[in-house]
């Protein structure tokens, strides 16, 4: 294993144990489909309860580092220097509908750039992570984007409610994160998607660039409406060129 950071070290054990709530609840969804009560309040119990495991570990720890979370919204503590981004579940749709494919996300914010990200999915058991200069890594093995050249051959990812505008191969599956750790890994090639929150983006963007990609710049100041295209440096032009509208 190589070594990692007492932050990711954190990161780490603080996602493993929210998951075991996380997939006891998905293992509640299908029951619930037919019950009265909607299984969307499930959803946003299950998301709750997974931030507040986080959040209690994280802050275990690093009791003075700031906090901004989907449910929770920000946390401002003596150290805001140091920022975590947690998404407690992202994919919640697909959890919903009993859909194996969401993820805890957690990334560290330290100053202006992210430094450490992770991208947890319970259900696979696959962890993405990532530290600044350390590379990329899924479960414990080093990943790099992918290495195709031509753009037919390519699968691209993307989500949102508006319709692809462009001719490439695409697939929508409902988790930005994963989205990002798959361009991370090579699964998918490259990866493009607007109106996102810096919680659903901020561990893939580390991830995508540790495994030697290329992303677009960031403002991690911004909080919503952040726009991303991502993939591998030798495709990254020729996508930019197939979604001009974008």
């Amino acid at each position: 294993m190589n070594s990692i950071s007492p932050n990711l070290n954190i990161m780490i054990k603080a996602a493993e144990k929210a998951s075991k709530v996380l997939i006891r609840d998905f293992g509640e969804v299908e029951k619930l489909q037919i019950s009265v009560k909607g299984p969307s309040d499930f959803v946003t119990n299950t998301d709750r309860k997974v931030e507040k495991i986080l959040i209690e570990e994280l802050n275990k720890s690093k009791k003075n580092y700031s906090i901004i979370s989907e449910e929770i919204g920000k946390i401002n503590k003596s150290d805001k220097e140091n920022l975590w981004i947690i998404d407690p579940i992202d994919g919640t749709t697909n959890f919903l509908h009993g859909i194996p494919h969401f993820a805890i996300s957690i990334a560290l914010k330290s100053k202006d750039e992210i430094i450490s990200g992770l991208i947890y999915d319970p259900i696979k058991n696959e962890m993405f992570y990532a530290e600044k200069n350390n590379g990329a890594f899924f479960n414990n093995q080093r990943i790099r984007v992918s290495k195709k050249k031509k753009i037919e051959e390519c699968l691209f990812a993307t989500g949102g409610k508006k319709e692809n505008i462009s001719n490439l191969n695409i697939r929508k599956s409902g988790s930005a994160a994963l989205d990002m750790a798959y361009v991370a890994s090579g699964r998918f090639d490259g990866f493009f998607q607007d109106e996102l929150n810096i919680w659903d983006i901020a561990a893939g963007v580390i991830l995508v660039n540790e495994a030697g990609g290329k992303i677009n710049n960031i403002d991690y100041s911004s909080i919503e409406d952040i726009k991303v295209i991502a993939s591998s440096n030798s495709i990254y032009e020729k996508m930019l060129e197939n979604i001009n509208n974008f």
